[in-house]
């Protein structure tokens, strides 16, 4: 099962609600909205580094999503749709950087704030040597690790949602490994 199956094994009525949102029910599409708007945020603000460039692609996406959910002919493809849609954006967002942004630090998750202060330092200092390391990857291999090893999609499904084969994805995400290994070597 891949994690857009389980994702969408645990919600069995999203089906029932691309279709009555298909049909103009905004509630239903609200509730849509509510269910995937946080894993989109997340992937979003992984890839570009910066919350609000994040917020705009996501309500962007969920707009553009709206407009033309009348195009998604399988209901059941909705979320590996949102996924592509998503990612297709950071990516423009991404190239159309000129130079590259400054890291947004505050994009980092915040250490527990029930650990020892020195644990907290050290957890900072990593999250933001990492956030570092993701801009320094290609926006392919940024958008590729982030959906594998962030969002655990399966190959098949990264790949579909890059619009490119498996094998591509396998070495997007090897490169991006590999450099990430060697920059997060002093944190070993």
């Amino acid at each position: 099962m891949t994690a857009i199956d389980a994702e969408a094994s645990v919600t069995p009525d999203e089906v029932t609600l691309v279709e009555r949102a298909r049909d103009g029910d905004m509630r239903s599409y609200e509730r849509l909205v509510v269910r995937y708007q946080a894993p989109m945020y997340r992937l979003a603000v992984r890839m570009l580094a910066d919350r609000a460039d994040a917020e705009d692609v996501v309500q962007e996406v969920f707009l553009n999503a709206w407009r033309r959910l009348d195009q998604l002919h399988d209901a059941e493809a909705f979320v590996g749709w949102l996924y592509r849609m998503t990612t297709n954006r950071c990516l423009n967002v991404i190239r159309a950087r000129r130079p590259q942004v400054d890291v947004d630090l505050d994009t980092a998750e915040s250490p527990r704030a029930d650990t020892r202060p020195d644990h907290a330092v050290q957890i900072s200092s990593q999250l933001e040597a990492l956030t570092e390391a993701l801009t320094r990857l290609t926006p392919e291999q940024r958008a590729c690790w982030l959906l594998r090893e962030v969002h655990g999609l399966s190959y098949e499904e990264i790949a579909e949602i890059v619009e490119t084969n498996t094998t591509a994805v396998r070495g997007r995400i090897a490169r991006a490994r590999a450099q990430l290994f060697e920059v997060m070597q002093p944190w070993r």
